[in-house]
């Protein structure tokens, strides 16, 4: 199988199991996304807002709270206030997303790291690479 068809089946894959998780725990996908951008948000230490979160998403402002909204329903993440601009709410995900999110992910985590420990640092140095720039070249297509 080639290069591209090989990460079109692995992309595939790891939306039907996104899509799994957020059906398990009656979430839609666009909320599965919003939780990974601001995973990400907190390991890059990125202030993540509700503007920079409905930009990430391509979400208009009502689109944004209505889904703000729904994370915090289901205690998955919170609002606080910026302790330098009080004008500013900044999310945060919750302990509760932390845990459904591990024991769901967890597994293939610690698969696809098992997998890893395999390989070299030069053969990972080249997957990283590769995967870097396939997602550079997606982010431009849109």
């Amino acid at each position: 199988m080639g290069l591209v068809h090989l990460l079109r089946a692995v992309t595939v894959e790891f939306d039907l199991l996104g899509a799994e998780f957020a059906a398990r725990h009656h979430l839609h996908t666009t909320d599965v996304r919003a939780l990974i951008h601001l995973l990400d948000a907190t390991r890059q230490g990125v202030r993540a807002t509700p503007g920079w979160l409905g930009e990430q998403l391509s979400l208009n402002s009502a689109g944004t709270t209505a889904l703000i909204d729904r994370l915090e329903r289901l205690a998955l993440i919170r609002r606080t206030r910026d302790t330098a601009d009080r004008r500013r709410v900044l999310l945060t995900v919750e302990a509760k997303a932390h845990e459904l999110g591990w024991a769901f992910f967890g597994p293939v985590i610690s698969e696809m790291t098992t997998i890893a420990e395999g390989f070299d640092a030069d053969e990972l140095e080249t997957v990283h690479r590769f995967l870097t720039a396939v997602l550079q070249s997606t982010r431009r297509a849109m």
